[in-house]
């Protein structure tokens, strides 16, 4: 599990497909401390669950290695990522860890789509869109996570919403670099999902 709340921007710095391109082997520089990172881990990156199967040091910089498998590469935003991408990362919630942000799984829904975005006066203003399937979990003044990064939702009108980003959060994570036309990952809320499912079953 983990809480939306970035720590570090990683990079790609090696890519690999493999199985005929189905999976893609990739290798992710960041600032954390390698010996704090144990094969089996979990990082998220830009929102997704990936699991750690190797990691290491190299000209001063830690790196580790993750497989992104066909349904991550289906259904997120990794079937574009590239050597040179920087990913939000976020490590598992420990048990006594301080919860900033919402309780993501790190499993992305989806994509959306950037609609605009409005500079503001030390703010951005974002419009994104989404699928049918995904918007009627989205309500204004509820969590939403993009690209990792739990953020609280502004506006909803049918497909459309939109969050407003202050100037530490557009510093510390890659979304300082978004644009319009991008495409993002997206996690809707637990709760939402599952008082959905509720009201399926009693209606």
């Amino acid at each position: 599990m983990f809480t939306g709340i970035v720590t570090d921007i990683g990079e790609i710095v090696g890519f690999t497909p493999v199985a005929q391109g189905q999976l893609h082997r990739l290798r992710i520089a960041c600032s954390y401390d390698q010996t704090t990172i144990a094969d089996g881990a979990s990082i998220a990156s830009n929102g997704v669950c990936l699991t750690v199967v190797a990691s290491g040091v190299a000209g001063g910089k830690t790196w580790y290695d993750v497989d992104a498998a066909a349904e991550t590469l289906a259904l997120t935003t990794a079937k574009h990522w590239k050597q040179g991408t920087k990913l939000n990362l976020e490590r598992a919630l420990k048990i006594g860890d301080e919860l900033g942000g919402h309780i993501v799984a790190g499993h992305a829904d989806g994509i959306a789509t950037i609609v605009s975005r409005e500079d503001l006066p030390d703010m951005a203003r974002f419009e994104l869109s989404t699928t049918r399937e995904l918007a009627r979990f989205i309500a204004t003044k509820g969590s939403i996570t993009l690209d990792g990064v739990s953020l609280t939702v502004n506006t909803v009108k049918d497909v459309t919403f939109s969050v407003l980003i202050i100037p530490h959060t557009l510093t510390v994570t890659t979304i300082g670099g978004w644009k319009a036309g991008a495409e993002v990952n997206i996690e809707v809320d637990l709760m939402a999902r599952y008082a959905a499912r509720l009201t399926e079953m009693t209606v």
